[in-house]
């Protein structure tokens, strides 16, 4: 059981090591480890004879200017990524940046990627707390705790140093994003699989000057990502009306979920309204509590009061609530 729960302070989403490590817990296990939409964009999926095929290059392109569309930025400046990962893991070696700060605490494959590079990485809490690093790091809003970074504060830091801004939870907080003013040494990175339900098919898309973005998409080759991307993403970019409806549901499901912890004794620490971060005494105790009745948190090694919960779908209210009311001191 030890090696199970070290894998699940990684990341969300460690539904095998979950089992691993509570065998008896029931069955199907509810993941809120993530902080994904649990009611997914139901628009187009591939057909199958795209399966069959290399995808089109030309595809591939109607696809970034889809997401250029959306996030008001020039199709030239946006390439598209098998996923934010994937193009957070690039970026240390295309900006040749050779120092990093990054606003912490935050998602730690920031600090992976600059490590993997032979990059030095500092956790810093403000953005002036390392004014000689080459490079900037932020996520806004930031995972894990929903903070905010005023938009115009980062990117007045390109002026002097590479930034780059993870904007994977951005359409929770559309105000914030920079996406539209992209260049320079300014660079944002967005996440299609979170907000539209859809992270199985690992899109997300580096958004720089035209210049970088080119590199970014011959790191990548013709076919940076398959033919469920190609399909799903246009539409779901395109659908303004599903994306306001989406907005207003999860705030109130975000709210929901704090009543309810709160009322099991947690203190909402924040969040964004695809997950919530929350503080109580014995999270430890409360996590194993509730994993053992087959709901999975996100814990925290380095702060082992906290515990974050994603969005239940409509059908697993009722087996969370019950489980949280468990807790109640």
């Amino acid at each position: 059981m030890t090696t199970a729960l070290e894998v699940l302070f990684r990341h969300g989403g460690r539904l095998a090591a979950a089992k691993a490590a509570f065998p008896d817990a029931p069955q199907p296990w509810i993941d809120l480890s993530t902080g994904i939409n649990p009611r997914p964009w139901r628009g187009a999926r591939a057909a199958s004879a795209d399966l069959r095929r290399l995808p089109d290059p030309e595809a591939v392109a109607a696809l970034e200017a889809a997401a250029a569309r959306s996030f008001g930025a020039a199709p030239a400046a946006v390439a598209a990524v098998p996923g934010a990962e994937a193009g957070l893991r690039l970026l240390p070696r295309l900006t040749g940046a050779r120092s990093a700060a990054i606003v912490a605490p935050t998602y730690g494959g920031h600090a992976e990627a600059w490590a993997a590079a032979g990059v030095a990485a500092a956790a810093v809490r403000d953005l002036d707390d390392d004014r000689a690093a080459e490079a900037l790091v932020a996520v806004n809003p930031n995972n894990p705790d929903g903070s905010a970074i005023p938009p115009g504060r980062l990117a007045a830091q390109a002026a002097r140093r590479w930034v780059i801004v993870d904007e994977s939870f951005g359409e929770t907080v559309p105000d914030l994003t920079l996406a539209s003013r992209a260049g320079g040494r300014l660079v944002v990175l967005r996440s299609f699989g979170k907000f539209y339900g859809l992270p199985g098919v690992r899109l997300g898309f580096v958004v720089a000057e035209p210049a970088l973005a080119a590199r970014v998409r011959a790191a990548f080759g013709d076919w940076p990502v398959g033919a469920e991307a190609l399909a799903a993403a246009p539409g779901a970019y395109a659908d303004e009306a599903w994306r306001a409806r989406t907005v207003r549901r999860l705030a109130g499901d975000a709210a929901r979920l704090d009543a309810r912890l709160a009322a099991a004794g947690f203190e909402v620490l924040g969040g964004t309204s695809l997950f919530r971060l929350a503080r109580r005494r014995d999270a430890a105790a409360a996590f194993r509590a509730l994993a053992g009745r087959g709901v999975l948190a996100r814990p925290f090694r380095d702060h082992p009061h906290w515990l974050r919960f994603g969005l239940p779908a409509p059908g697993q209210w009722p087996r969370v609530e019950a489980a949280l009311q468990e807790l109640r001191p």
